[in-house]
């Protein structure tokens, strides 16, 4: 049987945006299929993590450094997309909206914005995208218009996009933000489904968004790793209460964990 190559293998790893540097010294392994959360509070480097993964980022190069997706180095982007599911916090692009809901999902093996009339579209293709769609339980969505979609019906069709390629793993940037609690509480349920088969990378900053199938916690904070290992030995008040420099009470029900 043939061993998956390592996801991500990022040592002394320094980015930088502009002319500031936002990640610090970073070292992180992440195996293909694990199930990992990356925790920190806003501006802590978290979403730039995400934009090295997907090399919309680049480190700094220096002596000692080393980074690796899929135990490459250099990677086209367009490659590496079939590889790897992203979703991020907003649509990928204005077209999005004025796309139905299935014409969205089968934009994702293109990694376009809406189905450009130069892209030739199979009817596997589009076999595929009902599946997803329907895997995340949004097959009534397909000839909808994505702009007249609730938050949640849209954050379904936006993870359906992101399967297609049937990615070993899948990256969520903050993947509740603007849900109301019904549609947070279906979303998890999802993602729950989707890491049967799928390895899950979320970045978040809400307790409750780490699913119980995630056991191992990443801590950030100021653009470094402040944290890394077992979700019950990190998800303790006083690791919390530093990480977020407010005090916090917890409680754990059904394998999620919350704060006040």
């Amino acid at each position: 049987m043939t061993m998956q190559p390592e996801f991500l293998k990022m040592r002394n790893v320094d980015i930088a945006r502009g002319e500031k540097v936002v990640l610090h010294d970073v070292n992180l392994t992440i195996a293909t299929g694990e199930h990992i959360a990356i925790l920190g509070p806003n501006g802590c480097g978290k979403s730039t993590l995400i934009k090295a993964i997907t090399c919309e980022c680049y480190p700094i190069l220096r002596p000692g450094m080393e980074m690796k997706v899929y135990g490459r180095d250099r990677w086209d982007v367009q490659e590496l997309r079939k590889h790897l599911g992203v979703v991020g916090a907003d649509l990928p692009g204005e077209r999005t909206a004025v796309t139905r809901g299935l014409d969205a999902v089968v934009s994702g093996f293109f990694s376009s914005s809406t189905l450009w009339p130069n892209l030739e579209v199979t009817d596997a293709m589009r076999a595929g995208a009902l599946d997803a769609l329907t895997l995340l339980g949004a097959a009534h969505l397909r000839d909808r218009w994505v702009g007249e979609m609730s938050a949640g019906e849209k954050r379904r069709v936006m993870i359906a996009r992101a399967l297609v390629h049937r990615p070993g793993m899948l990256l969520l940037d903050e993947p509740t933000n603007a849900l109301d609690l019904a549609a947070q509480r279906e979303l998890r349920e999802i993602l729950r489904d989707v890491a049967s088969g799928t390895g899950l990378l979320m970045v978040t900053h809400h307790l409750a968004d780490i699913l119980p199938e995630m056991d191992r916690v990443v801590m950030m904070r100021a653009g470094r790793i402040f944290a890394d290992g077992p979700k019950r030995e990190l998800l303790q008040a006083p690791r919390l209460e530093e990480l977020f420099a407010v005090e916090v009470e917890l409680t754990e029900r059904n394998g999620y964990w919350h704060s006040w």
